[in-house]
């Protein structure tokens, strides 16, 4: 029998949608294990950090990023896998056979760990992220152990969007070290790219993003951005050509 009195008390006018309806982490999966799916956002910004993760020292086919992937990590407990928000290992095809999408990230098979992974913080997952839980000796090793004793990643960012605190840590004699940051940028030397803040506009949302920049401090463009810049400058050199009585079709 369902009851007549609903979940959410009723106003008028109506509430926020964002204040009375439950959210992925209110919800988990059917899998009790699961903490909460991902939501829009953490979609979304993966899909930012490898559009502007461009080396300058390796081919972009030599450079896999993924976001939500599983890297499976000890041979011994082949189902034992971590699934990083985002990460990118260098100096690994791209794709399988040069032309697969990858299903997964088998270090044992690859021989590569990531040079550098990035969680997003979200409910019920700070305390694994930050290294905070505590697993028992027949469990799985907990997300900081795995990153900074067994892959051994070099660079271990974390973001909260919530309060848009970005932190960062360097591996440093075997263990994480964290960076004193005096502005919201993390320069990484032996990658030769930055990663920051930038206030503004992704898939229509204007926030803050985490982003790339490069070694002059620029933000590296997005293909779509870099496109959209070629066809103004295209535009502006058209119109200097018209107002000098040239007409830019027949150059």
């Amino acid at each position: 029998m369902f009851s007549s009195k609903p979940h959410v008390e009723q106003t008028d006018p109506p509430r926020s949608p964002r204040e009375t309806l439950p959210t992925m982490y209110d919800l988990p999966s059917e899998d009790p294990n699961e903490p909460g799916l991902p939501d829009e956002y953490h979609y979304l910004q993966p899909q930012l950090l490898s559009a502007t993760f461009r080396l300058s020292d390796y081919a972009a086919e030599e450079v896999f990023t993924a976001g939500d992937l599983n890297i499976y990590y000890d041979v011994r407990h082949p189902l034992w896998h971590k699934r990083p928000d985002w990460f990118a290992v260098l100096g690994v095809p791209r794709l399988y056979d040069k032309h697969d999408l990858r299903l997964s990230y088998v270090i044992w098979q690859e021989g590569v760990s990531p040079s550098i992974v990035v969680e997003l913080l979200s409910p019920g997952t700070e305390n694994e992220d930050l290294g905070k839980t505590q697993r028992g000796s027949n469990q799985p090793p907990t997300k900081w152990e795995v990153y900074e004793q067994i892959l051994r990643v070099p660079y271990y960012v974390i973001f909260d969007r919530y309060t848009d605190q970005l932190r960062a840590f360097n591996l440093v004699a075997n263990e994480y070290q964290e960076l004193d940051l005096t502005e919201p940028r993390i320069w990484m030397p032996t990658l030769n790219i930055g990663l920051g803040l930038w206030q503004g506009e992704c898939r229509g949302i204007n926030r803050q993003w985490l982003r790339w920049y490069d070694a002059a401090g620029n933000w590296i463009p997005t293909e779509a951005e870099q496109l959209a810049s070629t066809q103004q400058r295209a535009e502006q050199l058209a119109e200097r050509l018209r107002a000098m009585g040239i007409d830019p079709d027949e150059v």
